[in-house]
């Protein structure tokens, strides 16, 4: 089958108003680009990110537009209606800015729109022992690494950034046998279902995001962890005094935080009320310029770096 892909070019202040109007005319599948929402959500979420791709951000700079796919063979009717649609809106609405509500088509061979990103994974050998295997695939011959098993496609952490790389390789230093761990912030769950391969008794990933829970249950147990060996659970230990004293009963060999500097320097001060005596602690997810930082976050917490890794312009710290 062959697709139309129908790009119309508006204003930021039109926008919402065009998708309603899209969706009320039957188009109930669209994508928005659109550089103020683009550049809002940078803002509301700036705590959690430490750096934005610039190439993302010149393609995003000054675009309003929303992209239909239409399929071929009735896509002519289609764009009869949606010319109808865009020439009688700026007379409906003449208060509003649409701006130059302009088409362009461009053809779009069939796939399968699903499952074609998956074609660009391998199995991702790490450090010494690990290897990151996707979900969908079967690898006869781990070449005596311990498969660590992900479905790549649903959060953060699949191994490839350097950042989680360095966690990793970290890891396999840090485990020898039977230490429980903690991951705040564990995302997909890759740091603690890799403890656990490596020989850790019992991992607990901790994300203030609800999905993760989830996320990171469902890739323990493609690895054959149950809730005998990884437990996860949604909280925010920064804020939620209860719920940060109950996650740290018992204390942790290991504590692990890959998120991005902003957030560990707000973790640091509970950190300590995790860690058994002699324990690690081991951030990643940030920058070179923000190492001192995060450096003073941990001295303040009474942690002594002992080690440290550069990778692509980031750190990771390890601290007792």
């Amino acid at each position: 089958m062959q697709w139309i892909e129908v790009t119309v070019r508006t204003a930021p202040e039109g926008i919402d108003l065009l998708c309603a109007e899209l969706t009320e005319a039957g188009f109930d599948s669209f994508m928005v680009d659109d550089s103020e929402q683009f550049e809002q959500f940078l803002e509301d979420s700036k705590d959690y990110w430490d750096y934005v791709d610039e190439t993302l951000a010149q393609k995003m700079r000054n675009v309003s537009q929303v992209r239909l796919y239409l399929e071929e063979e009735t896509a002519q009717a289609q764009l009869d209606e949606l010319r109808s649609l865009l020439e009688a809106l700026p007379a409906r609405y003449p208060a509003c800015d649409f701006g130059p509500l302009t088409i362009a088509l461009e053809d779009v061979p069939d796939e399968d729109w699903e499952n074609s990103w998956k074609a660009g994974y391998r199995p991702l050998p790490i450090g010494e022992k690990l290897l990151i295997v996707p979900q969908w695939m079967t690898v006869d011959d781990t070449q005596g690494r311990l498969p660590v098993i992900l479905d790549l496609g649903l959060t953060f952490g699949t191994g490839e950034h350097a950042s989680t790389r360095m966690c990793l390789c970290a890891l396999e230093e840090l485990i020898s046998g039977g230490e429980r761990v903690a991951d705040l912030g564990s995302g997909s769950g890759i740091l603690s279902i890799a403890a656990l391969r490596l020989g850790a008794k019992s991992a607990v990933g901790i994300d203030v995001d609800p999905a993760a829970e989830h996320i990171a249950r469902e890739n323990a147990a493609r690895n054959g962890f149950g809730a005998d060996r990884f437990s996860a659970c949604t909280g925010n230990v920064i804020t939620d005094r209860a719920r940060m004293e109950e996650l740290a009963a018992g204390r942790y060999d290991v504590v692990c935080a890959n998120i991005v500097a902003g957030v560990i320097v707000q973790l640091l001060p509970v950190v300590p009320n995790f860690l058994k005596p002699n324990g690690v602690f081991l951030c990643s997810g940030i920058l070179n310029e923000r190492e001192q930082e995060v450096r003073g976050a941990i001295a303040a917490a009474g942690l002594t770096v002992i080690a440290q890794r550069r990778e692509d312009g980031w750190s990771c710290l390890l601290a007792k």
